[in-house]
């Protein structure tokens, strides 16, 4: 069997491409791997025993958790292994955004998510939460570029800065900080050392 989609695109493809392109960043002083996450990675960690979902019943949304937890672990310890050569490497939420990656979700879906009314319009907590393409990319280009981040490596970073922990008593804990498992440092290289297992056997 193959690896789960989601976690293939997201994660090992993503993984595949940076470790062809470590010897290049080990010769670039100062350079800098920003990895998408999401807000998503609230919804699973890593499914240690049950990755590919050959165990269980597959869940589209545990799925899309786990690999977007996989981001944010990735650049955990990618940052480790840029150290040396002045590298650093983050993970960003970009917000939530309508974009066509929708197109894949059935409208009862996101009406039963709060994104859209029974007309398909925007609701009331997308227009006043959700972002523009343009706005969603500012994160992406902060982490890139910003003074702010020097010394800070691995980070989870929204809305152009470095996200606070999770509060699970706030009412905006579903969309806003990181949770613990997405960044810890254990589960960071023992993804990284999986990943290599994986691929090796590609």
């Amino acid at each position: 069997p193959g690896w789960e989609s989601q976690f293939g695109v997201n994660h090992m493809g993503h993984f595949a491409l940076t470790k062809a392109l470590m010897p290049l960043l080990a010769k670039t002083r100062g350079a800098r791997v920003i990895a998408l996450s999401s807000t998503g990675h609230k919804i699973s960690d890593i499914r240690w025993d049950d990755i590919q979902f050959e165990k269980s019943d597959y869940n589209k949304w545990k799925a899309y958790g786990q690999a977007k937890t996989a981001n944010a672990l990735f650049a955990n310890a990618l940052a480790r292994r840029l150290h040396d050569t002045g590298g650093l490497a983050f993970s960003v939420h970009p917000g939530g955004i309508f974009t066509p990656l929708q197109r894949h979700l059935p409208k009862e879906e996101m009406v039963a998510l709060g994104w859209i009314t029974e007309d398909g319009e925007p609701s009331e907590m997308a227009k006043a939460g959700f972002k523009t393409p343009e706005q969603g990319c500012s994160t992406t280009l902060w982490a890139a570029t910003s003074t702010k981040l020097e010394g800070k490596p691995g980070v989870y970073c929204e809305d152009c800065d470095i996200a606070a922990p999770t509060d699970p008593e706030s009412p905006t804990a579903r969309y806003r900080g990181v949770n613990a498992h997405a960044c810890n440092d254990e589960s960071a290289e023992r993804l990284w050392e999986l990943s290599e297992a994986l691929l090796a056997k590609a």
